[in-house]
Order: structure tokens, then C-alpha cells, then sequence
């Protein structure tokens, strides 16, 4: 493993590391921004809202025979 570091500099694979790391957290965070279930700063879907996008399901009559 320690002859590994002596093909790649540590400080430039570390930076390269971070870098990679912290765009990959930011597109996954607005990734998340975008959808309206994950939004935390617009607060999500009221109540309201939600319930209209769930239909109820229809009801069986009972038959009088």
C-alpha cells in the first residue's frame, strides 16, 4: 500500500478526494431541494395540498338484497 503514495502526491489526492466529496453532497442536496416531498425550505406540501393529491377510494354500497 505505501508504494501507492509514491506514484500519487497525498496532498493532491486528498484535495481531489474533498472536492469530489463536497460536489457530490451539494448536487445530492439539491437534488433534494428540487423534489416537493425533501424541500425543507419551502416547508413541504400543506396539508391541504397533500390531501388533493390523494383520491379517496370509492366506497362499496351495501347491497339490500
Amino acid at each position: 500500500m505505501w508504494r501507492m503514495w509514491l506514484l500519487f502526491d497525498p496532498r493532491r489526492v486528498l484535495i481531489v478526494l474533498a472536492t469530489f466529496l463536497m460536489v457530490l453532497a451539494l448536487l445530492i442536496h439539491f437534488i433534494l431541494l428540487s423534489t416537493d416531498r425533501f424541500n425543507w425550505l419551502d416547508g413541504g406540501k400543506s396539508a391541504a395540498a397533500a390531501a388533493a393529491t390523494y383520491e379517496a377510494a370509492p366506497q362499496r354500497v351495501a347491497s339490500a338484497d
